[in-house]
């Protein structure tokens, strides 16, 4: 199992990041800690595919609006509340978003919409991404000592608990 994780650990965590990023990079700074991956690999290879990811997700909706607003359509409140949450906190909205379970992804997208420009987004995305990279990173790979020292000799164990307690948190926030 290790092996496989060394092999193909970045490679999974960047198409995981692409999309969204926070469980994977997580499970990243857990496996870091004890040894299977490096935690600054880890981040960059985390953080340059989350940024990926939104940058395309802009570029998608500002040069194809018609078939972004299709896309949205069917998570209406949570496009509302994206909408809400630009109002609200402009530019820094785009920091928030990297942090909140559901609207990671509509946030890109709504700006793309938007006569939001297109530098100015890339600047703060460069910049949202890069400290969530360092603070869910760093604070996964410090979680990774209490959680395997927990479970000192089942490693894998623990990360399921992790995965388990993730997916419950995601499920929760799904509901609200």
């Amino acid at each position: 199992m290790e092996e496989l994780i060394r092999d193909w650990g970045y490679v999974a965590l960047f198409a995981y990041s692409f999309g969204g990023g926070f469980v994977g990079l997580v499970f990243a700074g857990v496996l870091s800690y004890a040894g299977d991956l490096n935690i600054y690999i880890s981040m960059l290879v985390a953080g340059v595919s989350n940024f990926l990811g939104d940058q395309f997700l802009f570029t998608l909706a500002r040069k194809n609006k018609l078939y972004a607003k299709d896309m949205m359509k069917k998570y209406g409140r949570k496009v509302a509340l994206a909408h809400i949450m630009m109002r609200k906190y402009g530019s820094f909205v785009v920091f928030i978003q990297k942090y909140i379970y559901g609207i990671k992804t509509l946030i890109p997208l709504a700006m793309g919409l938007t006569k939001y420009s297109g530098a100015k987004f890339l600047v703060f995305n460069a910049f949202a991404t890069a400290l969530w990279a360092i603070v869910v990173g760093y604070a996964s790979y410090t979680a990774g000592e209490y959680i395997l020292n927990s479970a000192e000799d089942f490693k894998y164990y623990g990360l399921a608990i992790v995965a388990v307690i993730l997916l419950l948190v995601s499920y929760f926030f799904r509901k609200i």
